[in-house]
């Protein structure tokens, strides 16, 4: 409860901030590293080298400069959390500070679970598909088997979503990995795949985009088991298909890179290139200085960490009761059934 009480004040100073024309990070996302087990034909990342990574050390001290420049949340990501010996201790040091949430490929899920849980506010595992399609998507066999047995393991532990990205090579199994969703019991936040330079381009087709973004609002709005808001798919079909664009809000989510890099103005332009370290920036004057105008309009990608934060308004009702009043109640639910498991 303490944690969450910190939460909620950074966020009201973070909106008092807003009233006098400041701008600050919400939400904060951190790669621990590049190196991954799985080789994912979507992502440029496992194709890094990674150099030095942070110690201990300077993890708290990223975290700090975090806390200072008004974030609440903090999400962990790589490459492959796991494979770091020291995932346990970080995240215990980030949940003393933030909402902490993890992505994981799940592959040593079930082994870490016992380890990590009590220091995450929520888990997302990718799954892509069947086991089929997954093991193809992310290059390894056997890696579906082991997200849904890290997945069992770990949702009556910690509140888990499936995490999933929309490909050419899985838009006409969108309907499976709901049926999944349903089965284990977990929503699933969708993403629609990016073209990296250095990675394979199989972006969906748009044609069949625009029916599955349709299939997903009606899945959606029948209560399926999606954590995405309506919203959030409207607003891909609006842009991308009929020009009425939504405008982004960068400057919502700062994220840093393995070495603790400042990556501007966000995870898709320049290709995730961090600039200055984190600790030796004031975060709240850089973000103040920073021209964020040309990226307002840019809709080129459909990341929900970016799309979802920039489309909340305290004044659209059906988004605070997504994002607020039912999250709260998923929660208390969540909190109940953890007591009497």
């Amino acid at each position: 409860m303490s944690v969450y009480n910190a939460v909620v004040l950074r966020s009201i100073k973070r909106n008092m901030s807003r009233v006098k024309n400041k701008k600050l990070p919400t939400i904060a996302g951190h790669k621990l590293l590049y190196e991954c087990n799985l080789r994912c034909k979507m992502c440029p990342f496992w194709r890094r080298p990674d150099s030095k990574l942070l110690s201990m050390e300077q993890e708290i001290a990223m975290m700090e400069k975090l806390k200072e420049g008004g974030v609440s949340y903090l999400g962990f990501e790589g490459g492959e959390p796991l494979l770091r010996n020291d995932t346990p201790e970080i995240l215990k040091e980030s949940h003393k500070r933030f909402h902490t949430s993890m992505v994981t490929n799940g592959w040593r899920l079930e082994k870490k679970i016992n380890e990590i849980h009590t220091s995450l506010d929520f888990l997302f595992v990718s799954i892509d598909g069947s086991k089929e399609v997954h093991d193809t998507m992310r290059g390894m066999q056997g890696s579906f088997e082991h997200a849904v047995r890290g997945i069992n393991a770990s949702k009556h532990m910690v509140p888990v979503a499936m995490s999933s990205t929309i490909t050419r090579e899985n838009i006409d199994s969108i309907g499976d990995i709901l049926d999944l969703g349903d089965k284990l019991e977990v929503p699933i936040n969708f993403q629609i795949e990016y073209d990296y330079s250095t990675a394979e381009k199989i972006s969906p087709e748009k044609e069949k985009l625009l029916g599955a973004l349709n299939m997903l609002i009606d899945r959606k709005k029948a209560d399926g088991p999606i954590m995405n808001t309506v919203q959030y798919f409207e607003a891909i079909r609006d842009s991308w298909f009929y020009g009425y664009k939504w405008e982004c809000r960068p400057w919502l989510t700062i994220n840093i890179d393995p070495e603790g890099r400042v990556v501007t103005p966000c995870y898709i332009i320049n290709e995730y290139s961090g600039s200055d370290y984190v600790w030796n920036i004031d975060i709240k004057k850089m973000w103040n200085t920073f021209d964020w105008e040309p990226y307002r309009t840019c809709n080129k990608c459909a990341l929900s960490c970016y799309l979802e934060p920039s489309l909340f308004k305290w004044t659209r009702p059906a988004m605070v009761k997504s994002r607020i009043i039912d999250a709260t109640i998923d929660y208390i639910k969540f909190s109940a059934s953890k007591r009497n498991f």
